[in-house]
């Protein structure tokens, strides 16, 4: 299938000419966005990222996106793509502006669009040469400025990667540059917390709760508990990692800066419960 497109209220073709030169989305990265996995020909989770959606937007000092108008061109959107999407993106932008930082109060634009995706059963991630600022303005956000993510990610796709993980200045992991990561050690499966600069990623939030709710060993670290140092532990066999993201799911870490690692049994467990929960409900 091709993308499927909408753009402030109709569905248009993916190479038409729909988005203004001085839209603040393009000219400064100024806009807010979110990536949902498509189930069944729905969104997932939806709710969640329709919330995050505009915490992000609250952050940035936009106004709240409609959600009943996003909505409906999510139905628009999964209906015209059919059945082979798998991806879903939502973005928001602060509309025209001028040829600067500074902000020319107007409508919004708002873009739906729905494409195929990737599915990941292991990945291989590097650690990052370059670090996530914790004490950013945007830091937790989940943003159109996503210029270091590409850089970022095109570090580790070059070596043979489809996830980089990064620290955070003060030598704490972190994130990846579109996935949270879970470190399995000492019998327990951690995550960064978000005083580390993290996105609040909603497969993370899941994985917290419904791990917690079946018993799984889940939990969210302790402020300084976890450095960046602690990748040293897995390619020694010591820890295992997984990552997390709305269109991977859950995905244990099977190599790690080139180097061949075992993916740990908590996280195994974690992946077919995150399966198996999500199947049950689309909108959790």
């Amino acid at each position: 299938m091709t993308t499927t497109v909408w753009v402030d209220g109709r569905l248009v073709g993916p190479d038409e000419a729909t988005i203004g030169a001085l839209d603040h989305g393009l000219t400064v990265g100024d806009g807010v966005f979110e990536t949902c996995g498509v189930q069944d020909g729905q969104a997932f989770a939806l709710t969640r990222h329709l919330r995050r959606l505009a915490r992000s937007a609250a952050g940035l000092g936009l106004e709240a996106p409609d959600e009943a108008l996003v909505r409906d061109a999510v139905g628009q959107v999964l209906e015209a793509a059919g059945p082979e999407a798998a991806r879903l993106r939502i973005t928001v932008t602060a509309g025209r502006g001028p040829l600067g930082s500074g902000r020319t109060p107007g409508a919004q634009t708002v873009i739906v669009a729905a494409s195929p995706g990737l599915h990941h059963v292991t990945s291989s991630v590097v650690r990052s040469p370059w670090v996530r600022n914790e004490r950013s303005a945007v830091a937790g956000l989940k943003t159109t400025s996503y210029a270091e993510n590409v850089v970022a990610l095109a570090h580790a796709t070059a070596r043979g990667a489809d996830e980089a993980l990064l620290a955070n200045t003060v030598g704490e992991l972190c994130e990846g540059t579109g996935a949270n990561v879970f470190v399995e050690c000492a019998g327990e499966l951690v995550t960064p917390p978000l005083s580390s600069g993290c996105l609040a990623g909603i497969t993370r939030e899941l994985l917290l709760e419904w791990g917690a709710a079946e018993g799984l060993p889940v939990r969210e670290a302790d402020p300084g508990e976890l450095r960046f140092s602690v990748l040293d532990d897995v390619t020694a066999g010591r820890a295992h990692l997984l990552v997390t993201g709305s269109v991977r799911n859950v995905t244990p870490v099977v190599r790690l800066d080139g180097v061949e690692v075992a993916a740990g049994p908590l996280s195994e467990r974690a992946a077919e419960l995150f399966v198996r929960r999500r199947g049950q409900h689309v909108d959790p």
